[in-house]
């Protein structure tokens, strides 16, 4: 019967983590994070290839 308990358990706070980080990525998303970290990423290789 443990066992059981666990697994529900378990299976509980995997759908709790998963649609609390859903909602930070979504979050994230809406306020153009991935523009900007491609942005920095852009410069910090132009940096370290010498041209920026």
């Amino acid at each position: 019967m443990k066992t059981n308990k666990n697994r529900s358990t378990i299976g509980k706070l995997t759908i709790i983590s998963f649609v609390f980080f859903l909602s930070l990525f979504l979050f994230g998303v809406n306020v153009k994070e991935p523009k900007r970290v491609l942005e920095q990423a852009w410069n910090i290789c132009l940096d370290c290839i010498g041209i920026g």
